[in-house]
């Protein structure tokens, strides 16, 4: 039997309260900055509800059930100090997680990061998509290696030492 597909659809501003419980979940907090408040979550997330053309926000979901949530970024106009080396304007960067601990080590998070980066490959346009996960995360690189990323070293960034990991479109469209 076909395992479900993974889903991806726009977050919307009635997203955010879901998504400042996932966000406070122990396996969630110690990888991603948390938000102590509705107000101050919106601060962050409500921008990426309005979907602009470098910045996109989804909530991932397997028949019609939330499992997690995912972001993806236009590397050259990510700002804040982000990839300012960038020249490549198809590269993309995203950030995903998991909704619940029980889901990991199942390769859910796998299958979900592999289909995103499918759907982001029907763009032509897109010739890299990249993630930045904190080096002591093994599990997210794991991840990220089972989805087809390769480890391209490790870098500085704003939030500190980050292991580089990178799907090249070229060799995607060609598999």
């Amino acid at each position: 039997m076909k395992a479900a597909s993974v889903r991806f659809r726009l977050m919307t501003k009635s997203d955010l309260p879901i998504l400042l419980e996932w966000l406070r979940r122990p396996h969630l907090a110690q990888w991603w900055e948390g938000c102590a408040s509705l107000d101050e979550l919106r601060s962050e997330y409500l921008p990426l509800t309005e979907q602009r053309p470098h910045t996109r926000a989804y909530i991932a979901s397997i028949d019609g059930v939330d499992i997690g949530y995912v972001q993806a970024y236009h590397a050259m106009q990510a700002g804040d100090g982000w990839w300012t080396e960038e020249r490549d304007p198809g590269v993309w960067g995203i950030d995903q997680f998991l909704a619940e601990e029980k889901q990991l080590g199942k390769g859910l998070g796998t299958r979900m990061v592999r289909s995103f980066a499918d759907f982001l490959f029907e763009d032509p346009a897109v010739t890299r998509i990249q993630a930045d996960p904190s080096p002591e995360n093994g599990r997210a690189i794991r991840c990220y290696e089972k989805a087809g990323f390769r480890r391209a070293g490790l870098i500085e960034t704003p939030d500190g030492e980050a292991m580089l990991m990178v799907l090249d479109g070229e060799s995607e469209r060609i598999r």
